[in-house]
């Protein structure tokens, strides 16, 4: 018997070299994606965010209004009609106010008539009628008024008050004739008491391109030491020889008794620091000249160009300050070279035997060689007539300081400003230059801190930056705004805080910080470090291509 037995075999039969291929594939593919995807939507906005430079906002659209900023400038003018001035009939047809053309306003009413002597009048008519920084109040007195000598048109006084012979008003004028009349002679007070178009163009000749610019104002300009809010005012006496000369001076005395008073005028413009020192053995750069026709030294003015240098390194300088400093040196010649006189251009001896510099300062020589005889043993004990050199520091100072010569026209009669160095009315022309540069000066500075922004994009742009040029940009616009409305003051206030927002905005250290990373840079530092990764992922994105054309060029094939 033959028994068959049935014989199962289960056989487990795993997949073939091909079907792992495409495995393993699929996953690279996957991973691949993964990885790129990653890089682009959370890594490259992660990176681009961490390494941005930050650029806080800033007012363009109003920065670039400043290239076309025009300036407006008003001055209140109040006229004071005398009694007898004009006739009933002419009183009753004046308005209460007029203003004309150039923004003059005038505003009339009748007073007694004045009587007193001009001086003195000066300070009863400012008490009478108190004027606001930058305004003018012109009193005018009949024609036959003794009040004024003949000659004299107008008298302009310490403050802000004029006295103006009328001009012959006939009874028959009408309204418009006495104040077309009236126009002409106002404005040339005004032009003397407040600003003349001259000064603003002085005061914008290192900001703009003027055309017209006369040589005298263009010479005040360059004379004038530049806007600031702080000056230092040092005091300096040369002595070459002191085993000649033990020289004394009150310094200090002086400087309370003739350059306080106008520096305390002038706080409105700037903070002032006044400090003094003593040099010996300090020569001058050049060896003066013996005159046998004079028996004494004299200086050209073509040297005088070569003193300071040698002088200015032995000056010293405040490194803590940044404020520029006007220098005052007053030199006392050694006995060998005494006397010693300075001569101009036109080879005769300056009365002040003194010269000043262009925004640096001045230099005073001070002869000594007729105070002793020469029976007198050295040291020679010498005081110093400090009026005399005050007077010359003072001139000079105001002429550093910006306060231009004043030249009236014909029949004009102005008061020394006396004790206080400056009148009023001296302050208000200064304070408009100032006004006017300063506006100038800050707009300057804003635009082109924008215009640097705007072509380096790397600069970063802080909170701080931001907030100083938009506090620069809205004082800007309200110094304008004042100047505008005739509030001198308060422009001069306002054009101050711009130039000193705009300068720290301007030479903040932050701006400079990435100044010094460019382009090159950073490829040097982010290659290492990002190619050995970018590589595979490219790669594999670009296999990833191929290999999806090449399917889709099969699967065509085939449908063909």
């Amino acid at each position: 018997m033959i028994k068959c037995t049935n014989l199962f075999f289960i056989s487990h039969v795993s997949p073939g070299p091909c079907c792992l291929l495409q495995a393993e594939k699929q996953r690279g593919r996957y991973a691949a994606l993964a990885i790129a995807a990653v890089v682009i939507v959370v890594g490259i906005p992660l990176w681009w965010k961490t390494t941005e430079t930050y650029r806080a906002w800033l007012p363009f659209s109003e920065i670039s209004e400043l290239d076309s900023l025009q300036l407006q400038l008003s001055v209140d003018i109040e006229v004071v009609f005398s009694r007898g001035t004009l006739t009933p009939e002419q009183q009753k047809k004046f308005p209460l106010s007029h203003v004309n053309e150039k923004e003059h306003q005038v505003d009339v009413s009748i007073p007694e008539l004045l009587t007193s002597p001009s001086t003195e009048a000066d300070l009863s008519l400012h008490m009478l009628s108190e004027s606001s920084c930058g305004s003018v109040v012109v009193y005018v007195i009949p024609e036959t008024a003794a009040l004024l000598p003949e000659d004299v048109k107008v008298y302009v006084g310490q403050r802000r008050t004029a006295l103006l012979r009328s001009p012959p008003f006939k009874s028959s004028w009408s309204l418009k004739e006495v104040l077309s009349n009236l126009d002409v002679k106002v404005e040339q007070v005004v032009s003397t008491m407040s600003f003349s178009h001259q000064d603003i163009v002085a005061a914008l000749s290192n900001r703009v391109r003027m055309a017209k610019v006369t040589k005298e104002s263009m010479a005040d300009s360059m004379r004038a030491i530049k806007s600031s809010p702080g000056y230092e005012i040092t005091f300096s006496l040369l002595n070459p020889d002191p085993r000649s000369h033990s020289l004394h001076w009150d310094i200090e005395g002086a400087v309370q008794s003739c350059i306080q008073p106008l520096l305390n005028k002038l706080a409105p413009i700037a903070n002032f620091s006044v400090d003094s020192q003593i040099l010996y053995y300090v020569v001058l750069g050049v060896n003066p000249r013996f005159d046998n026709s004079v028996s004494a030294y004299t200086l050209s003015a073509d040297s005088l160009s070569h003193v300071i240098n040698p002088v200015e390194a032995r000056l010293g300088s405040n490194a803590a300050s940044s404020n520029p400093v006007l220098n005052f040196l007053l030199y006392v010649p050694d006995s060998h070279h005494s006397p010693l006189f300075i001569r101009d251009h036109s080879k005769r001896e300056v009365p002040s035997n003194a010269f000043h510099s262009p925004r640096w300062g001045g230099i005073m020589v001070y002869n000594v060689n007729e105070m002793y005889g020469p029976e007198a043993e050295p040291p020679v004990d010498i005081n110093i007539n400090m009026a005399k050199v005050m007077g010359v520091f003072l001139a000079q100072l105001r002429l550093m300081l910006g306060v231009q010569h004043t030249h009236p026209p014909t029949g004009f009669v102005l008061q020394s400003p006396g004790s206080a160095g400056l009148a009023d009315w001296e302050l208000d022309r200064l304070l408009w230059s100032r006004s006017v540069e300063n506006i100038a000066t800050a707009s300057t500075t804003i635009t082109s801190l924008a215009q640097l922004l705007d072509q380096i994009g790397n600069i970063v742009i802080n909170d701080n930056i931001a907030q100083q040029v938009s506090s620069a940009v809205t004082s800007l616009q309200s110094a304008v705004a004042e100047l505008e409305a005739g509030n001198l003051a308060f422009a001069l206030q306002y054009s101050r805080e711009a130039i000193l927002a705009s300068e720290r905005a301007f030479f903040d250290p932050s701006l400079l910080h990435l100044l010094y990373f460019p382009d090159d840079q950073k490829f040097a530092i982010y290659i290492p470090l990002f190619l050995p990764m970018c590589v595979p992922i490219v790669l594999s994105l670009l296999k990833i291509v191929s290999e999806a054309k090449k399917r889709r060029a099969d699967k065509q094939a085939k449908s063909d």
